[in-house]
């Protein structure tokens, strides 16, 4: 059977999500959650919406694994009816405090976790004024050390949204494009002053996020002009001038996914790789 995942993680103390050889990671973690579970004799692979980077957070992660299904049957407690639900709590005894599931269910017919997803939504979050900085709050909160002006920020946001070549903000990897869908770009103060950026889009490649809003930043403190994010986008080639700003701001809030009857469609499109005439 396929089984889909959700979960949650406080970022800070792994190597990001990918299995790393002698490293903590959170895909490490819950492979072997899994292996303990269910009484394999090693780890099960399983498949991710999103590679989070070390220091990122998750609160709407999702993943796949496919299991035999007398195995989770077996390792149901007795009186349990339904197997596949309970093992949220059964891995949630194993897993430490920093990952939490939040629901396993059966996956629907073709449902792929990476290449069903039809976007990402990511939070990144800045306290630029000292009253807000909040010690608590610092390990998914940047503390920025001038204010910054929102309007400026999304004014320059607006260019950069689209379907656009973002390899001026991108960590480029061998054979691997750079071309994404940018649905959503946002600056927002919430209630209590923080600022908050709403950044969506159907992928994004190795460090995007962080660098757009390292050039975002330059905007708002007005070190920059808006118009200088879509003529570094323009340029194609990173610019050393923008700030890859910290991973502990990052928060993978949300993926989204069409309807069940399109699932193995979508799947099969994203795996092709785009260009742009």
């Amino acid at each position: 059977m396929r089984l889909r995942i959700d979960l949650a993680y406080d970022g800070t103390d792994f190597h990001g999500w990918a299995t790393q050889p002698a490293l903590r990671t959170v895909q490490g973690e819950l492979e072997q959650g899994l292996a303990t579970v269910l009484r394999l004799p090693e780890p099960v692979s399983v498949v991710v919406a999103g590679r989070t980077d070390a220091g990122v957070h998750a609160r709407g992660q999702v993943v796949h694994v496919d299991l035999d299904d007398e195995r989770v049957a077996a390792s149901a407690s007795r009186g349990v009816t339904d197997p596949v639900p309970a093992l949220a709590r059964k891995l949630n005894g194993v897993l430490p405090g920093d990952v939490r599931v939040h629901r396993t269910r059966l996956a629907p017919e073709g449902f792929d976790a990476r290449f069903s997803a039809v976007w990402r939504r990511y939070a990144y979050r800045i306290a630029d004024r000292p009253e807000l900085v909040d010690p608590l709050a610092r390990r998914h909160v940047l503390a920025w050390g001038q204010p910054v002006d929102e309007t400026l920020m999304n004014a320059a946001s607006a260019d950069l949204v689209g379907e656009q070549d973002f390899a001026a903000f991108c960590k480029k990897r061998p054979g691997a494009t750079t071309i994404r869908t940018l649905l959503d770009l946002q600056w927002a103060r919430r209630e209590d002053g923080v600022l908050e950026g709403t950044i969506r889009a159907d992928a994004f490649c190795h460090n995007m996020v962080r660098a757009l809003v390292g050039c975002l930043l330059a905007v708002g403190e007005g070190r920059r002009s808006p118009a200088w994010a879509r003529e570094v986008l323009l340029a194609g080639v990173r610019d050393p001038s923008v700030q890859v700003v910290h991973a502990h701001g990052l928060v993978l809030e949300e993926v989204g996914y069409p309807d069940d009857a399109a699932l193995a469609l979508r799947a099969e499109e994203t795996r092709k790789v785009r260009t742009r005439d």
